[in-house]
């Protein structure tokens, strides 16, 4: 198997075997509100401060790992806990996530690469966005930011990783970080 069609099954396959996470996350209070273009300030808070609780241990977990991954996924430009830390005062007190998915580094980082699309541009876009300098939460500029061009530089690198023994714990590890995700983030939920 050539690895162009490694990348290509691999690509169906996460967005194949995610879709149903992936829809039950749209489904959460604040994707609908964002979507509807209802959302407030008061949930975008609630839901930073349970993204916060997922995403900082996961990023610590990571760190932890950094050496195996290597330079070439550049995660210290990936995370983004620290600016979740910069939108919540409260960060510090916040609940974490008890269990995290197991930690294999290149698999587990398909989940994080994945997850980085819960931070829509548009969710800039709260009530408080349009006072003053204030253009949203510093995550989701972050995730403005964060280019096309770099995250597709990223994936390229991260679909080159990936070989047909491996594509099944890539598969399962990424499925595994959104069923964790969506079950921390429903349970904010009322």
């Amino acid at each position: 198997m050539s690895s162009s069609s490694t990348t290509v099954d691999i690509l169906a396959r996460l967005r194949h075997e995610t879709r149903a996470v992936h829809e039950a996350l749209e489904q959460l209070p604040f994707n609908q509100a964002l979507g509807n273009g209802t959302i407030t300030e008061a949930l975008t808070q609630q839901f930073l401060a349970r993204l916060y609780g997922f995403v900082a241990p996961f990023e610590a977990q990571l760190r932890s790992k950094e050496e195996l991954l290597g330079p070439a996924w550049e995660l210290p430009r990936r995370y983004r806990a620290h600016l979740l830390r910069q939108d919540l005062p409260e960060a510090a007190t916040l609940p974490l996530v008890p269990e995290l998915p197991p930690s294999k580094p290149a698999p587990s980082f398909w989940g994080y690469v994945r997850s980085g699309r819960l931070h829509p541009g548009r969710a800039g876009n709260c009530p408080s966005a349009s006072q003053s300098q204030y253009s949203g939460p510093r995550v989701f500029q972050w995730a403005r930011r964060a280019n096309r061009p770099a995250l597709e530089n990223l994936c390229g690198f991260a679909y080159a990783s990936c070989y047909p023994a491996n594509a099944d714990a890539i598969v399962a590890s990424a499925s595994l970080t959104f069923q964790r995700l969506h079950a921390w983030l429903e349970q904010a939920q009322p």
